[in-house]
């Protein structure tokens, strides 16, 4: 299932519709947040407030993430207010158009989480399932978009870079020979 998914055309075909109906939930959650004056303070409060508890024992589920959100997110609030609603965006963007789709269903998967464990459901579940099935198509989820033209030349960059500067199979100019 996972090598047709990562290689056949038609598996391709189908993660357009998929990266399609993702990234437009992505850009509206988004979009609401850049254009309606989004402050994430107020959610953050909460998650320290009422954190996620194990009903029978009341100790912390996520104790390392309460602790994160309250001693990091919180004092740079502002930071999170701008990073938040355009991480979404461009998720969304990323997805939509298909570039760099794997990245971007990652960094969704990782803002899903976050917001599950800070205690909110929603659709967030949904959006986990989806966006593991992308995450999982890997660059052929991307097939048909931007990461076509993308991927090649990420590769091309990167094959350039990992290879070596110099040549050893050269003699510095000047440099006597060994007879």
């Amino acid at each position: 299932m996972l090598a047709w998914l990562r290689g056949n055309r038609y598996a391709a075909i189908l993660m357009v519709f998929v990266r399609v109906y993702l990234g437009y939930q992505w850009i509206e959650a988004g979009w609401h947040k850049l254009t309606g004056g989004f402050d994430a303070g107020g959610f953050l409060n909460n998650a320290i407030g009422k954190p996620i508890v194990d009903k029978t024992t009341q100790e912390l589920v996520y104790p390392n993430f309460v602790y994160f959100i309250k001693h990091f997110a919180l004092p740079n609030v502002k930071v999170f207010n701008v990073l938040i609603p355009l991480g979404e965006f461009l998720v969304g963007v990323g997805l939509i158009l298909g570039g760099l789709t794997a990245a971007a269903a990652f960094f969704g998967l990782l803002m899903n989480f976050m917001f599950m464990f800070a205690g909110t459901m929603s659709t967030n579940p949904w959006l986990v399932l989806i966006g593991g099935i992308v995450l999982f198509a890997g660059t052929n989820a991307g097939r048909y978009g931007l990461d076509y033209y993308l991927i090649p030349l990420l590769r091309k960059a990167y094959a350039k870079f990992k290879k070596p500067r110099g040549d050893d199979t050269t003699t510095p100019a000047g440099a006597a020979h060994a007879n």
